[in-house]
């Protein structure tokens, strides 16, 4: 097994997730979640669950009270519907994740881009969570780990929402589990918006004990 990129500790995931392909693990609790962005400016939909009972599940607006912030960074928690923490936040080295804009899918690029039969996150969510027993009534507003949503004065939003991404080659973003945790990625295959820099790529997932 691979030792995980700037620690010491031993993974027991190390896999690269190809482009616009979903992936999905439980965590346990004490465990750590690193994804990393491998040739930079790739945007990966996150959401997640307790593992025991999904129908808790990440929850925007209790995560981003709790943040005080749209920015999630560093030392930031993703709380669950009733207020528990899910995941922590214990590295980025990007900075920029977007809260705000959801997945893509087959349906909003045809009304937003005019795209049709161009399938998103949204079914990469629904293929992944279908292991699991759940479908679409469990997909709930996700975190967009390192997409670039700017807001600007009086909360006007780009034209396409998204921008260029800002990650670069390697950035990575790590989450340490504060229970045992259902993580569900679609890493993007979005090219109908600056969101992946029209090119999908790989990106590679890790899990190891945390500490």
């Amino acid at each position: 097994m691979a030792k995980s990129a700037g620690t010491k500790t031993t993974a027991i995931v190390d896999e690269l997730v190809s482009a616009g392909k979903p992936w999905a693990r439980v965590i346990e609790k004490g465990f750590s979640l690193r994804i990393i962005d491998v040739h930079g400016r790739q945007g990966v939909d996150f959401l997640c669950y307790n593992a025991h009972a999904p129908e808790e599940r990440y929850h925007a607006p209790n995560t981003l009270k709790a943040a005080g912030s749209l920015c999630l960074t560093t030392g930031h928690v993703l709380y669950s519907d009733v207020a528990r923490p899910l995941f922590s936040v214990t590295a980025d080295t990007c900075g920029t994740h977007d809260t705000i804009g959801g997945c893509c899918s087959a349906p909003s690029n045809e009304m937003l881009y005019g795209a049709a039969d161009c399938p998103g996150c949204r079914e990469n969510f629904l293929s992944a969570l279908g292991q699991f027993g759940l479908d679409r009534k469990d997909i709930v507003p996700n975190i967009n780990f390192f997409c670039n949503v700017p807001v600007y004065d009086q909360g006007r939003l780009a034209d396409a929402m998204f921008v260029e991404s800002r990650s670069e080659a390697g950035n990575y973003v790590e989450l340490r589990a504060e229970m045992d945790a259902l993580a569900v990625i679609s890493n993007c295959p979005q090219v109908n918006n600056p969101c992946n820099a029209g090119e999908p790529t790989e990106i590679r997932v890790m899990v190891f004990a945390s500490g």
